[in-house]
């Protein structure tokens, strides 16, 4: 019966539906108040700890990437911040406001997008956001959703069973941008869609931050959050394990030099010098090393050489993730 009222209500052009308080359906948020701030939160099921005192803070207008495979913990801490469920202990806040106590605030300040979307399938794209844009009390312009529609290639009057996963991602999106919150809570935003549409998307979401929106990006693809975020944090096993700025976890990252001279030196010649391992090396002249930090030490060492090639591995922040979960389950 539950699904034939939705589906019946979303039908109806007339119906409208308002699930927040009247009085504080949209709140101006303070600039300086961090938009989320956790503090040592912790979340059991039974034995299994999810969340290990968990500390972040994502500030107002920034795009802040959250890291870690499944079952690390970062569905939980979303459903955590929403209200879905409630921490074992732990403080957990959005723009000031106590998401367990207040989560129908936290709500109506977030754009929420799933991991997991699930959405009426015997609905037409166009019937299920107008469904979304009636709960977000119509604060929501249609001209809004055909042009975000229109910029993902969706074509909302199409019955969402006959949709492809993208498609229907492509639906999740434009729910939770439509009505431009101050919050993006975005767990895996680009599954499942095209490269061209994965660029897409990811312009959205800068657009968003460039209109002071505050952006958390939940995602085990590193390659995005990278390109995307301000700063990222990487949990492992429940326990955030790392978290900065992300230009400066890359330059503490190891890198990986490819090197060829055109005249051979000793096999150990880079292995005096504080920072440098060599990884291979082929006829005293080919040689794979890699550099812990700053790359001057050994620019030193090439100073008297001649050097035929020399190439570096692209910043990215695989190395420094994967080196966590390395160090992990040795």
């Amino acid at each position: 019966m539950a699904q034939e009222w939705l589906c019946a209500v979303a039908k109806d052009e007339d119906v409208a539906l308002d699930f927040s308080p009247s009085a504080r359906c949209w709140l101006v948020t303070n600039e300086t108040m961090l938009a989320i701030h956790c503090q040592d939160l912790t979340k059991y099921y039974g034995s299994t700890v999810a969340l290990r005192e968990a500390n972040l803070e994502v500030r107002p207008g920034e795009v802040f990437g959250f890291l870690g495979p499944n079952g690390a913990g970062k569905t939980t801490f979303i459903r955590c911040l929403l209200g879905m469920i409630r921490p074992n202990k732990g403080e957990l806040r959005v723009f000031g406001h106590c998401a367990r106590h207040e989560s129908v605030t936290v709500r109506s300040l977030t754009g929420y997008l799933p991991g997991e979307l699930r959405l009426d399938e015997s609905l037409t794209a166009r019937q299920a956001l107008n469904f979304f844009r009636r709960m977000r009390s119509q604060r929501v312009s249609h001209n809004r959703i055909e042009s975000l529609s229109e910029r993902l290639r969706l074509k909302l009057d199409e019955p969402i069973q006959n949709l492809s996963k993208g498609n229907k991602q492509k639906v999740g999106i434009v729910q939770a941008l439509m009505h431009e919150p101050p919050l993006l809570v975005l767990d895996e935003p680009t599954s499942g869609l095209d490269p061209l549409m994965q660029q897409e998307a990811l312009n959205l979401i800068r657009e968003a931050k460039e209109r002071g929106t505050s952006v958390f990006l939940s995602s085990h693809q590193l390659s995005e959050t990278q390109h995307a975020s301000d700063r990222v944090a990487m949990i492992r096993d429940g326990l955030v394990v790392e978290s900065g700025v992300t230009k400066d976890l890359l330059q503490r990252r190891v890198k990986r030099v490819r090197i060829r001279l055109e005249k051979p030196v000793q096999e150990d010649y880079f292995n005096d010098e504080e920072g440098l391992r060599l990884c291979s090396q082929q006829n005293g002249t080919e040689f794979l090393l890699e550099v812990d930090g700053n790359i001057s030490a050994l620019l030193r060492k090439l100073t008297n050489l001649s050097v035929t090639a020399f190439e570096m591995e692209p910043d990215t922040l695989d190395d420094v993730f994967f080196k966590h979960y390395q160090e992990c389950h040795k």
